[in-house]
């Protein structure tokens, strides 16, 4: 079963590109009534293909200039030790995002600071308190040179 069509893949392309388009002007760019287009919006935020509606904001425009990766490695790999580092991740305002990888290091972080003592204290609260964290590396970003969720929307094959 197809979660999407060609229609809603237009709509998606769309939607990523400025989500603050009204239905009626999304609907004239797909060939759709308003309410048409409003329905197929709902129905792909309840199904999930949408997943939020946001803004990006700067980070350096709202006081929060240093910005960081930080690759984090777990003492080990169990279940339990994943779930409660994931739940403090999802509650830590300071991380912006966070991925959970293979490879040398388990967890990949984008995280933002007031300054680099803000920085320090922070990494002494999440990283160094924690007795989950085996050793986490800091990498300070330079340039922001993108930043979006914009990704690439495949049409599906008509069957």
């Amino acid at each position: 079963m197809k979660l999407y069509d060609r229609i809603d893949a237009s709509i998606l392309e769309i939607v990523q590109k400025n989500n603050r388009l009204t239905s009626q002007v999304i609907g004239d760019q797909v060939g759709l009534s308003a309410t048409a287009c409003q329905r197929r919006l709902k129905r792909l935020r309840d199904i999930g293909v949408i997943e939020g509606d946001v803004s990006i904001i700067s980070a350096r425009a709202v006081g929060r200039p240093i910005q960081m990766i930080v690759l984090v490695t777990l003492e080990r790999e169990r279940s339990d030790i994943i779930d409660r580092f994931k739940r403090a991740l999802r509650i830590t305002p300071e991380i912006v995002n966070s991925f959970y990888v293979t490879g040398e290091t388990d967890f990949v972080l984008y995280v933002t600071a007031r300054s680099m003592e803000d920085y320090e204290v922070f990494t002494r609260n999440f990283f160094y308190e924690n007795p989950d964290i085996r050793g986490f590396k800091t990498l300070v970003v330079m340039d922001r040179v993108k930043a979006g969720f914009s990704v690439p929307v495949e049409v599906p094959d008509e069957d």
